[in-house]
């Protein structure tokens, strides 16, 4: 008899576990049945993403957004853009207002494991630092009973607070529910500093009136590895972010480009170039995607290097140093996991 309702017990287990991971995993059949990805952005950082002169967003995490509806669709206009402040991004993720964040947004372990959502993969390293008016400090030590613009809900504020107690330095903070609105307090002599992340200040630096006016000291206080982040418990989509998000890396370590990715695929004799570009099925096959999904992604928006560029590069007003953000073969930390 015990064995009969320890059995009978284990099979209503496995049954309602069953059916609540059947009802979890439901967010790509939910974005094919809708026809449009919906995708959590920021409310505006130069280089991550912002609207041009024409409205059109352009930026890193936009272009992220973009790639996965490429992925998904083979379409980059089926996304629509939901702009989110610091402190409304989670919740409005966890309420499935979004199907996913790309949003400058550092995986630590309490967002990790109280949320209820998972950090996919790092695409973007980058750490905390502060912008003041050219030639009013040279250190941050310096800034004792500064006035400090810091955006609400992020890492940012901790950083902050936990240096200048460890320097027991008083400082005053000036909290904000948005970059552009601490930007503009910045400008106007309302703090005497902005802390965010680094590559944040290059891109808030590049759109003011006087960036020359401006410097950005050269000493880093945390580690912020940015990632997609998804609702817990939906292993599919975790997957097909994950391993997107890897092909644009991995496009870009065998040297496959906007431009070369047709010749590379009728002509490169590489297996791992072969299994990327869909020449075999294997990969698409495995995330339920179009067998050219990651070949499409890489003629529609280019590779890893080529998304940075565009947003950050030489050509761009902000000119940011790839830095930690080079491939590991060239001294930094993006690195494709095996794609086989």
């Amino acid at each position: 008899m015990l064995g009969r309702g320890f059995i009978a017990a284990a099979a209503l287990a496995c049954a309602l576990l069953a059916t609540t991971t059947a009802r979890a995993q439901q967010t790509l059949e939910a974005v094919k049945a809708r026809g449009q990805l919906v995708c959590g952005i920021g409310t505006g950082v130069a280089g991550f993403g912002l609207p041009d002169s024409r409205g059109v967003w352009q930026g890193m995490d936009v272009d992220l957004c973009r790639g996965l509806a490429v992925a998904i669709f083979n379409d980059a206009n089926k996304v629509r853009f939901v702009p989110l402040s610091s402190s409304t991004r989670f919740t409005a993720l966890g309420a499935g207002e979004v199907d996913v964040l790309f949003r400058t947004s550092t995986q630590t372990m309490l967002r990790d494991v109280t949320l209820g959502l998972r950090h996919v993969t790092t695409y973007f390293y980058d750490g905390h630092g502060f912008i003041v008016r050219t030639g009013s400090v040279q250190k941050v030590a310096e800034m004792r009973d500064a006035t400090i613009c810091l955006v609400q809900g992020t890492t940012n504020e901790q950083v902050t607070a936990d240096y200048f107690r460890s320097i027991s330095t008083p400082f005053r903070p000036l909290l904000f529910e948005r970059t552009d609105q601490a930007t503009a307090a910045l400008q106007a002599g309302r703090c005497d500093s902005f802390g965010t992340d680094a590559s944040q200040l290059a891109g808030v630096r590049s759109t003011m009136a006087k960036p020359a006016d401006w410097v950005i000291l050269p000493e880093r206080f945390s580690k912020e590895p940015y990632g997609a982040y998804i609702r817990r418990d939906d292993q599919q989509w975790f997957d097909v972010v994950r391993w997107y998000t890897t092909a644009l890396i991995e496009a870009e370590e065998q040297g496959i480009t906007q431009a070369n990715a047709e010749e590379m695929r009728r002509t490169s004799p590489s297996p791992n170039a072969r299994r990327l570009l869909g020449v075999t099925p294997e990969l698409g096959e495995a995330l339920k995607l179009d067998r050219s999904w990651a070949y499409n992604v890489v003629r529609a928006l280019g590779n890893y290097g080529e998304i940075y560029d565009r947003a950050f590069g030489p050509e761009t007003s902000i000119d940011l140093p790839r830095g930690p953000n080079r491939l590991w073969t060239q001294g930094g930390l993006i690195y494709a996991l095996p794609m086989r």
